[in-house]
């Protein structure tokens, strides 16, 4: 016997639709952070490779992990911005409708 009710397929359905809905919302913040790391974590390695390749040791360290810094902070600023330019939007758009 199956002890679900009728309607339990479309509740499952509103939840996934609905975490659905969430990661839509937050993805863009969650990558922020994500994008900042990857940038530093990047440009550490690329001048751990010029340290190796040329014997600079640790300088081509010390300005890899400044480019990285410079440049996430750089793309973490102008994606915050446009993300909240694009929340700005969608609240003047809502108020339009009412």
């Amino acid at each position: 016997m199956n002890s679900e009710s009728p309607d339990s397929g479309t509740q499952d359905e509103k939840k996934e639709i609905k975490i659905q809905g969430t990661y839509r919302e937050y993805g863009p913040y969650l990558t922020i952070g994500i994008q900042l790391a990857a940038a530093v974590v990047v440009f550490f390695f690329l001048g751990d490779w010029f340290d190796t390749r040329y014997g600079i040791a640790p300088i081509g360290k010390l300005v890899g992990i400044s480019i990285g810094i410079v440049g996430g902070f750089i793309k973490f600023f102008k994606s915050v911005a446009s993300l909240i330019a694009d929340e700005e939007r969608n609240r003047t758009s809502d108020k339009r409708e009412n």
